[in-house]
This record gives structure tokens, C-alpha cells and sequence, in this order.
């Protein structure tokens, strides 16, 4: 089996617009989360969330023709990815063959402003209004392909859509493709848009947003007080490649990925199953593959949410995968506490985070967590960053539906 590593990354956060600010950040407790200035919440039950600040795509290469034929969630997607193939120094046809080189990046909504923009036409003038950009403005597999079009990546392009799991089974599907030979190099991860009145009252009348009025205490994981996620948006793009043709030109490498894992609660179609035997399974599957032996430290990304049943049921699925021994000796935290939940590109930003802590030996806080929960008691970096001597990093991501994946890395001697 042939050996996979990150060689490019590139990020659209709330807490920064490219790896070096979105880091430093993180390491410093930087909270992106704010009051929404989007459009007018004075209707709404929620009036915070993760807003992306300062993005012009033009600034990531992405060109105006383009620009006018995106939605929000595509421009995201193309910016981060631009950012992360520069990062790599991949050039099909220079230094990858364009057949050998793909695009896993999805969304778990889609283009969600351009859908309610169409339909709001719709009903002010009739079908006949509508714009031929609809559909492919709309369609969550659109950032996949605009990519691989400015990329000119020929090979296995293969959106995934698994709600909150989004961008980890699309890094983790991207890197059993080429651990099995299917291409030396792709573009993956996840992009997100969906901060907006429609998707803020459907998720707020779920009950699984936030509704404090305070930024900083919105977001809240593995706190007693915690009451539901923020909403955010953006996108997180890595660049795997097959280790021997990184080595061979020379290439920068922050991380191995090592170990996927991939379960289904089967439980309900919002509610994590609440003993965590399903995400521990595919946590433990991502273990095993990685050549996890016990008494190591491990540092989790955790999915971290915020919200009542996942942390709790994280925590549970981190202990059975484990070992209560060893869970207790791992650290944890979320970064959902400083960015907000970004859906869809959550995965993806987040195994950057994973990427990053492991590279620099740091776990980011949990900021805001100030009141231990019962339920909820592993060490989840409570506050302030810290040096930490681990062997393994581990991003976990659930979604509704039940989809749970977990992807592993370790550093590169």
C-alpha cells in the first residue's frame, strides 16, 4: 500500500483567510464568532454566528467571470483550494500527470443563496425567469468541478455529501484512492454557505443552535452550559499526495495520513447514537490503520459541537476507542469554540488544525469551557493552548444522518 501526506492546505475561516492567520488564531484563542451582520435578525431566534470577514475571491485567484457565476459556497471552495495547490507546488502536466491528479471537495448544503435567491425570483415573476445559472450555481458538486477545471485535475473527481462529515470523507475517500493507486495527488475537502434566515430558523427550530446573545458564550463544547452550535461558514482544502512523489520533487509535507475511519449510527436522523459505539468504531478503524499502539498520547480535533447529545456521546466514543486509560491521557479540543460549526467544511478545516498541532507539537484551547460537565470529563484543553508531547492526531466528524468518520495523521520523520 502506498503511503499518503498533506503537501498543500488552505483555509476560509472565521478567525482568518489563509493557514497563517487561521493558526495563529487558534493558538490564541482568537473567538470568530459574532453578531450576524448579514441580514436583519430582529425576526430570528438567533443572532450569532461564524461570518466569513474581508474575503474578496479575486485576492485568491479566482477570476471576476467566475466570481459572477458562483455562489458564495463555490468562491469559497475555489479560493482555498487555489491557496492550498499553490502551497503544494503541483502543476498538472509540469510536475503531475493532469490524469493522475483529482478533486474530492463537497458541500453538505450547497449553493443555499442561490437556491433561496431563484426562488424568491420564481415567485415575483414566474418560471420563465429563472436563471440558466440556477442548477449549475446551485449544485453541491459544483466546487469539485470549478477546481478541477482551474487546476486542469483530470483524474477521479468525487464530491462527497454527508452532511457535518462532509469534508472528512472527502479527505478520507481522497486518501484510500491513492493508497490504492488512483491517482497520485488530490485536492480535497469541504466548503460551506449557509449562513441565512432559511437555514438560521430551520436549524434554530431543531433546536440545535445556540440562542446566547454573548459571541464569546455562544459555543460552548463540553461545557455544562452548552446549549447548541453556532453556525459558520467557509471552506478547508487539503492537497494529499502519494509520499514517494512528494519526496521526489522535493516537496513540503505537514503530516501522513495514515488512518480513515467510516460508520453509520443507524440510530435516528439528527440524534447521535447515544453510546457512542458507532463514531468509537470508526474512530478505532482510523486507529488500527494508523499502527496505534496502546500508551500512546493522542490529540483529538474533536467534532465538538456544542450541542447536549455530541459531546456527550463524543466522549463516550473516545473512552470505548481508547480505553478509558489512554482516552484519559489524550488531549482534546474543539475549535468549533473559536469558529463556529462550518458544516460541511468543518472536516476539512478542522484535520487542518489536526495537521498543524502536530507539526508545531501545540493543541489549541476550548475556549469558553469553564464549567466541567459530568458527562464530559477528558481533558479538552480547557482555555489556552499548550505544548504537548503526542504521537498521533486524530480529527473526528459526525453528521445527521448518523455519518461519523475520523481520519489519523502523525508526523513524517
Amino acid at each position: 500500500m502506498r503511503r499518503v501526506v498533506i503537501t498543500g492546505m488552505g483555509v476560509i475561516t472565521p478567525v482568518g483567510n489563509n493557514v497563517e492567520t487561521f493558526w495563529n488564531n487558534l493558538v490564541n484563542g482568537v473567538c470568530g464568532i459574532d453578531r450576524i451582520t448579514y441580514f436583519p435578525t430582529d425576526e430570528l431566534p438567533v443572532h450569532i454566528a461564524g461570518e466569513i470577514r474581508g474575503f474578496n475571491a479575486k485576492e485568491f485567484g479566482v477570476d471576476p467571470q467566475t466570481i459572477r457565476k458562483s455562489d458564495r459556497f463555490c468562491l469559497y471552495a475555489l479560493s482555498a483550494a487555489n491557496q492550498a495547490v499553490e502551497d503544494s507546488g503541483l502543476v498538472a502536466q509540469e510536475n503531475i500527470e493532469a490524469g493522475r491528479f483529482g478533486v474530492y471537495v463537497g458541500s453538505g448544503i450547497g449553493g443555499m443563496d442561490t437556491f433561496i435567491e431563484e426562488t424568491r425570483k420564481m415567485d415575483r415573476e414566474g418560471a420563465n425567469r429563472i436563471s440558466p445559472l440556477f442548477i449549475p450555481m446551485m449544485i453541491s458538486n459544483i466546487a469539485s468541478g470549478n477546481i478541477a477545471i482551474k487546476h486542469n485535475a483530470q483524474g477521479p473527481c468525487l464530491p462527497v455529501v454527508t452532511a457535518c462529515a462532509t469534508g472528512t470523507h472527502a479527505i478520507g475517500e481522497a486518501f484510500r484512492a491513492i493508497k490504492h493507486g488512483y491517482a497520485d495527488a488530490i485536492i480535497a475537502g469541504g466548503a460551506e454557505a449557509s449562513i441565512s434566515p432559511l437555514s438560521i430558523g430551520g436549524f434554530a427550530n431543531s433546536k440545535a443552535l445556540s440562542r446566547s446573545e454573548d459571541p464569546l458564550q455562544g459555543s460552548l463544547p463540553f461545557d455544562a452550559r452548552r446549549q447548541g452550535f453556532v453556525m459558520a461558514e467557509g471552506a478547508g482544502i487539503v492537497v494529499l499526495e502519494e509520499y514517494e512523489h512528494a519526496k521526489a520533487r522535493g516537496a513540503k509535507i505537514y503530516a501522513e495520513v495514515c488512518g480513515y475511519g467510516n460508520s453509520c449510527d443507524a440510530y435516528h436522523y439528527t440524534a447521535p447514537r447515544p453510546d457512542g459505539t458507532t463514531p468509537a468504531a470508526a474512530i478505532r478503524q482510523a486507529l488500527n490503520e494508523a499502527g496505534y499502539r496502546p500508551g500512546e498520547v493522542a490529540h483529538f480535533n474533536a467534532h465538538g459541537t456544542g450541542t447536549p447529545l455530541n459531546d456527550k456521546s463524543e466522549t463516550a466514543a473516545i473512552k470505548l476507542a481508547l480505553g478509558e486509560e489512554d482516552a484519559r491521557r489524550a488531549v482534546i479540543c474543539s475549535t468549533k469554540s473559536m469558529t463556529g460549526h462550518m458544516l460541511g467544511a468543518a472536516g476539512g478545516v478542522e484535520l487542518a488544525a489536526a495537521a498543524l498541532a502536530i507539526r508545531d507539537g501545540i493543541v489549541p484551547p476550548t475556549i469558553g469551557l469553564t464549567e466541567a460537565d459530568p458527562d464530559c470529563d477528558l481533558d479538552y484543553t480547557p482555555l489556552k493552548a499548550r505544548k504537548c508531547d503526542f504521537t498521533i492526531a486524530l480529527s473526528n466528524s459526525l453528521g445527521f444522518g448518523g455519518h461519523n468518520g475520523s481520519i489519523a495523521l502523525r508526523r513524517v520523520e
